[in-house]
């Protein structure tokens, strides 16, 4: 009985940018959202301790968006290093599959 052929798919290098997009703005939207949530949460607390109304602009301008910029720079440098290592591991398998 003979192998199942497989067919060999060649990476494509015009896809990395656009997973690297993609997954920048995911995780910087998430880390935005959280950040967001914890810091409303953080700045209601300490207003209810101190007996005032608390001033939500902070935790958008001084907690998420910094956070959600740092977190989103870190991803973005990671995730370019990470996708080309791939491209460059795929492409030397498909060559030596392409051999075999």
């Amino acid at each position: 009985m003979p192998a199942p052929e497989s067919t060999v798919r060649k990476p494509r290098w015009y896809l990395i940018p656009v997973r690297v997009v993609l997954v920048t703005l995911l995780l910087s939207l998430l880390t935005f959202a959280v950040t967001l949530l914890l810091g409303i949460l953080g700045l209601v607390a300490g207003a209810r301790a101190r007996g005032i109304h608390p001033d939500l602009r902070g935790a958008y301008r001084h907690i998420a968006l910094p956070s959600a910029a740092i977190v989103g720079a870190i991803v973005l440098v990671s995730s370019v290093f990470m996708e080309v290592r791939h491209y460059r591991q795929a492409k030397a398998l498909a060559s030596i599959e392409r051999a075999s």
